[in-house]
């Protein structure tokens, strides 16, 4: 009997259909809240294509702000994200709003379904990294990858309404305060 509650429960979890993918995206300022977005075979097939069409790391790079972009606006299309502004002061305080550490988090678990399915052929998915004021304080967060080349990078939509592409920024300069004004 208790094998057969245990094959209903295997059936009865939520699984994404053949080709879709599930990620959960944070949002309301320091991941309190969480929305799972489906991403369609279709769409994954599109990202897929825009990756592998990439001929060398800087042209990954160009490709993966815009992947990242259209990552976040489908999700906006299932979600509250899609009020997302660039910045902590565009979007008030309205629901789906999204702080440096919901960009960091949710642009990380997007780069590691990327990197899962092999679409990163020449950057590896790190954890996210903070920018310290006066070298004391974390006061940002962004996703951040590597090149094969050993050189890394912050992927930092916080900088971006919801939908836009990605900043791509070398780490160091980012850490130094580089990135749009917001």
């Amino acid at each position: 009997m208790r094998r057969l509650f245990a094959l209903l429960a295997f059936f009865a979890l939520p699984v994404a259909a053949a080709g879709e993918a599930r990620v959960s995206v944070c949002h309301g300022y320091s991941c309190v809240a969480q929305a799972e977005i489906v991403y369609s075979a279709a769409q994954l097939d599109e990202i897929r294509r825009l990756l592998l069409a990439a001929a060398d790391a800087p042209g990954e790079r160009d490709a993966l702000a815009e992947v990242v972009g259209r990552l976040y606006r489908w999700g906006g299309e299932q979600s509250a994200i899609a009020s997302d502004r660039a910045g902590n002061f565009s979007d008030g305080d309205g629901v789906g709003r999204m702080d440096c550490i919901d960009h960091s988090t949710s642009t990380t678990r997007l780069l590691h379904l990327l990197g899962e399915r092999k679409w990163l052929r020449w950057h590896r998915v790190l954890e996210p990294q903070a920018r310290y004021f006066l070298g004391l304080i974390a006061n940002h967060w962004s996703a951040v990858i590597e090149a094969s080349d050993g050189e890394r990078y912050v992927v930092d939509s916080w900088f971006v309404n919801n939908g836009e592409p990605a900043v791509i920024l070398p780490l160091d300069e980012w850490k130094k305060g580089a990135g749009p004004d917001v």
